[in-house]
């Protein structure tokens, strides 16, 4: 196949970046900080990546959305090349192995299977890639090695909601929403008493009960847990913007009281341009 002008330009400008990547990790003359990273050490950074990718498309700034991809494809790039120096494998592999699979998992495309509609589609998929990895098809798994899943592959609040609504879809559940904040408040009582008595490590383990019955009290109100957290987050940040646009010293110098009612003058601020 005869690469068009674009294309060509493209590759060459990824050969580019897999050369600066390969002189990053070189031991004559590379960076010392890329030269001790491990593919364990990137993990925060391909979370991160991937968050500010999330976050730049639903900005809708273009020019942000092209940087954060980039930053993202960096650090596929720079797990394949420290792959590669130990021959485990190379960002060659990698672009190959996903293309076969979009090939043999869209046989509706690149084969002679017909599909109706999307979810068609997306049942073929599964079906393929239950094979491929000989497993049961997502139908006929055990529901422990779906959630196992989840768990392992979403982040902590989405793969809480995910497995609290797959266990109640097969009645795990409680009868009415009283038993639910009957369990927030049980979990509440184990957390405090966990603060008061028990480890670390069995005060980490009672926060963790808690935040899950809190995903339960929203999951019942159909609310997004997710989608709240990041508000407050923001709202958080918005406020200290708030107040650090009217003081005349960092906030480090204010008493708490003074901090206090900065935050309740920033919060009805924001509530009435609202």
């Amino acid at each position: 196949m005869e690469l068009n002008h674009n294309h060509a330009e493209t590759l060459a400008e990824l050969q580019e970046l897999i050369d600066v990547v390969a002189k990053l990790r070189s031991p004559n003359g590379g960076c010392p900080w890329d030269l001790v990273q491990t593919p364990e050490t990137l993990i925060p950074y391909v979370i991160e990546e991937a968050y500010e990718v999330v976050d730049a498309i639903q900005s809708g700034d273009q020019a942000a959305i092209a940087e954060e991809l980039g930053d993202l494809l960096l650090q596929v790039v720079l797990q394949a090349q420290i792959a590669s120096e130990s021959q485990q494998f190379s960002l060659k592999e990698v672009a190959q192995g996903i293309s076969q699979k979009l090939i043999r998992r869209h046989p509706h495309v690149f084969g002679d299977v017909s599909v109706q509609n999307a979810d068609e589609v997306r049942q073929n998929w599964e079906q393929i890639k239950a094979a491929e990895k000989g497993e049961p098809t997502p139908e006929n798994q055990q529901m422990s090695a779906k959630l196992s899943r989840y768990g392992r592959t979403l982040p902590p609040l989405m793969a809480a909601m995910k497995i609290s609504h797959k266990a109640a879809a097969v009645g795990f559940e409680w009868e009415n929403i009283d038993g639910v904040w009957a369990k927030f408040h049980e979990e509440l009582g184990e957390f405090q008493q966990a603060l008061a008595k028990e480890t670390p490590e069995r005060q980490q383990a009672e926060l963790g009960d808690l935040l899950f019955a809190v995903i339960q009290l929203a999951r019942w109100y159909n609310l997004d847990p997710s989608a709240a957290l990041q508000g407050t987050n923001q709202r958080f940040v918005q406020r200290l913007q708030k107040m650090e646009a009217v003081v005349d010293r960092p906030l480090s110098e204010y008493s708490l009281d003074e901090l206090e009612m900065l935050w309740q003058q920033a919060k009805a601020q924001l509530a009435q341009e609202l």
